[in-house]
């Protein structure tokens, strides 16, 4: 369901939410402060070194999943640093960049709202805490942020990656990318379905919420979210858990994700400023950007922990140096 924010002071807003496990508020940041973030993100990125060593593709795929994130401590112990990871197929066999650094990102995390004060300003801003306060969240701390790229197809490669659409890129520049085929096929993944709570699993269950900012349109083309109403009140039937130490791969999959018939989705696109709350157990995906426009987001998590318990096993644990920040200040 997408509402005006100015229906906030009515409630319609959390009726929705928690009928269908989601609910989209249009308008609800000003374009201002999406350019804020987008502006911030630039400068963190021409000031990014990441050693060769560390170098991380990120997928939702779960294969690829245990296979990258799950054989490095870099993604492990990101839960209170910024760290960068990146998309498939954009680094040479020796771990140096094949397209500009900006074009290779994935996503951004996980301590933007602790870290970076334009990110922490917004987070923790009065008409976020207004939202958890109508939510009835008692005493909700901040998990984890990412800012998440979706990156746009480049121009001749809306149609797939197919010879003609290298063609379409120039002899020179497409000669360079012939030899890497698989360069320009990660906008062309999909984000599969899946729910928050695989990964943030909470005792009991129902203590997650995501706040997800469009800072750009969000359109069918370009991969909005799709939600499965009402998927939110079935439970979960996977987790990600941390192996046991000394073990490999670092992160391990118990359980089995359930299959979700295509047309029971829906998609929910919105508008560059509007907020998108994720109950953490409605089953959710994107679609590939198949769009020569990108999609930014920046998106966090909320745990209610009044009365929760955060699990010992979960990927992401709170550390000394960062414990999960309250919301409310």
């Amino acid at each position: 369901m997408n509402i005006s924010s100015n229906n906030m002071l009515t409630g319609e807003f959390s009726t929705a939410f928690r009928k269908d496990g989601f609910v989209a508020i249009e308008g609800f940041f000003t374009e201002d402060e999406c350019d804020s973030l987008r502006a911030r993100i630039s400068d963190i990125i021409d000031e990014m070194e990441v050693p060769q060593e560390l170098r991380t593709e990120f997928s939702t795929q779960e294969t690829e999943q245990l296979n990258r994130q799950g054989n490095k401590d870099y993604f492990l112990t990101s839960g209170d640093k910024i760290r960068f990871f990146f998309e498939k197929g954009v680094f040479d066999g020796k771990g140096d960049f094949l397209i500009p650094k900006e074009k290779s990102l994935n996503k951004i995390g996980h301590a933007l709202h602790a870290l970076e004060p334009t990110f922490k300003n917004l987070t923790h801003s009065l008409k976020v805490q207004e939202v958890a306060q109508k939510l009835e969240l008692k005493e909700p701390v901040i998990v984890q942020s990412m800012y998440i790229f979706k990156q746009a197809v480049p121009v001749g490669f809306q149609r797939g990656p197919d010879y003609a659409g290298y063609l379409a890129l120039g002899n020179a520049v497409a000669i360079s990318f012939l030899t890497n085929v698989q360069l320009f096929l990660f906008s062309l993944f999909p984000v599969t379905p899946h729910q928050d709570a695989t990964f943030l699993y909470t005792e009991p269950l129902g203590r997650i919420v995501g706040f997800w900012i469009a800072l750009e349109d969000a359109t069918e083309e370009n991969g909005c979210l799709w939600f499965i109403p009402g998927s939110h009140t079935v439970g979960i039937t996977r987790r990600m858990v941390r192996a046991p130490k000394g073990e490999y791969p670092l992160i391990q999959f118990t359980g089995k994700e359930r299959d979700y018939p295509d047309d029971e989705f829906i998609p929910v696109p919105v508008k560059k400023g509007g907020l998108i709350l994720i109950h953490g157990e409605i089953v959710h995906k994107s679609a590939a950007n198949t769009s020569d426009k990108s999609r930014h987001v920046y998106t966090f998590h909320l745990l209610e922990s009044q009365d929760s318990h955060w699990s010992e096993e979960n990927w992401l644990q709170p550390t000394p140096e960062l414990p999960f920040p309250l919301l409310y200040t």
